[in-house]
């Protein structure tokens, strides 16, 4: 029986530190409860930001 392995310990540990922090950041600049649920889902996808802005700044998109 083959055994199966999980090397990706350190990338989660650094997606879940970023996710606090994401959230903690997109749900502090809110004032309603809509808009915390918007930064609660934009934290979900905080990766997507970051790619977005560094290409931004990479290539002057």
């Amino acid at each position: 029986m083959a055994r199966e392995v999980n090397n990706a310990g350190p990338a989660n540990a650094i997606y879940g530190l970023g996710f606090i922090g994401a959230a903690i950041y997109f749900i502090g600049q809110t004032a309603t409860f809509w808009s915390g649920l918007l930064g609660f889902l934009k934290a979900v996808i905080w990766p997507v930001f970051l790619v977005y802005e560094l290409f931004k700044f990479l290539y002057g998109v």
